[in-house]
């Protein structure tokens, strides 16, 4: 991993001409210069951009696999659903993943036809796959962080004849690789970890098989979802710190999720680094290089979960996660099926020490 991401931070080194720009510029250009279009590196910006491109290098370096740039994760997840399932397909997501992917799945997918079959994550690991088309899988699921194997799951998945698509988006590629692990297709919101500072919204598929690959980059341009310059270029900079960024998010939440485990108002705890956690053996295994920066807990009702998130000083109350900054939500406000005291907890880049004093103090007395 770290030749990885070495390769990452210089892999404009190798085409770089005297006097060229280090850093990737930003090209926002619709249009390009086309007296003949043959042999033309650009023709429109639907169809391609040296920005996009180079955001796209990164990733795919990170991913050892060709990736696909979008301008949010809910598109990158429609893309590759949308390039590999027709009328009379059998769909399988979990039940307790990223609730978007559940509506656009219900709301749209099944009326175009397909049949889409809900279980929880932890279901997936011994599930019936027979007849399914593809088999959606997200691990850590979000929020409630259970964990599968994603080796075997995706064996058993690809035995019945279906595509294995995963949501990394709580690890990144730097602490799960599903493609190693069995995967067709991996889709994540680089809005969260690796653009890393909560003002862009981007998305990415990641795959090694050609033809799905083109069939996800065809959908990209036939229905216009494409990232804009400005927008691939604050990810290209983002993903230059993941590393250093990721190792203080997750050493953190490994501190923090021991001290809420032992906090007499704190029920209920998940993160999967802790080695009680139900999800603790994908972290034993080597599945994932540590527990990340997510952690689940519960406080006894509604009221106190969120008089808690309005007390900490240090933790931001915002639906996404993955920042620079920490930040929680109250979960069911979403429709989760948590309870009402489920709190999410993105940890981010505070000293931790400080971090953990604003937290003690907001907690409720147990």
């Amino acid at each position: 991993m770290n030749d990885r991401v070495a390769r990452l931070l210089n892999h404009r080194k190798g085409r770089l001409a005297k006097g060229d720009p280090v850093v990737a510029p930003i090209v926002t250009s619709a249009t390009f210069h086309l007296p003949d279009v043959q042999g033309a590196a650009h023709v429109y910006g639907r169809n391609g951009s040296p920005t996009w491109e180079e955001l796209e290098a990164q990733l795919a370096i990170l991913e050892d696999a060709e990736c696909v740039t979008f301008p949010s994760g809910m598109a990158a997840i429609s893309a590759a659903l949308f390039a590999t399932l027709g009328a009379g397909a059998r769909l399988v997501i979990p039940s307790d993943g990223y609730y978007v992917t559940r509506i656009l799945s219900s709301g749209f997918l099944a009326s175009f036809g397909v049949e889409v079959v809900e279980m929880p994550t932890a279901a997936m690991e011994t599930a019936d796959f027979t007849g399914a088309t593809v088999v959606y899988l997200e691990t850590p699921s979000n929020p409630g962080l259970d964990v599968i194997d994603l080796a075997a799951t995706s064996a058993r998945a690809r035995a019945a004849g279906a595509l294995v698509i995963v949501d990394n988006t709580t690890m990144t590629p730097l602490l799960q690789r599903p493609l190693d692990l069995g995967a067709d297709l991996v889709v994540a919101a680089d809005t969260k970890a690796p653009s890393g500072h909560s003002d862009v919204l981007m998305g990415h598929v990641a795959g090694r098989d050609a033809v799905l690959m083109a069939r996800v980059r065809d959908w990209r341009r036939m229905a216009g979802v494409v990232p804009g310059g400005f927008e691939a270029w604050l990810v290209h900079r983002g993903l230059e710190t993941l590393e250093v960024r990721l190792e203080r998010m997750c050493a953190s939440a490994a501190v923090i999720a021991a001290r809420l485990a032992d906090h007499p108002a704190v029920g209920a705890l998940r993160y999967p680094g802790l080695a009680g956690d139900p999800s603790h053996r994908a972290v034993a295994s080597g599945q994932m290089a540590n527990g990340g920066f997510l952690i689940g807990f519960t406080l006894a009702d509604a009221g106190r979960a969120e008089a808690f998130l309005a007390r900490c000083f240090c933790i931001a109350q915002s639906t996404s996660f993955g920042g620079t900054h920490s930040a929680g939500e109250r979960r069911a406000r979403w429709g989760d099926a948590v309870p009402e005291g489920f709190i999410r907890l993105s940890v981010g880049l505070e000293p931790v020490e400080t971090l953990w004093r604003a937290i003690a103090e907001a907690l409720p007395e147990g």
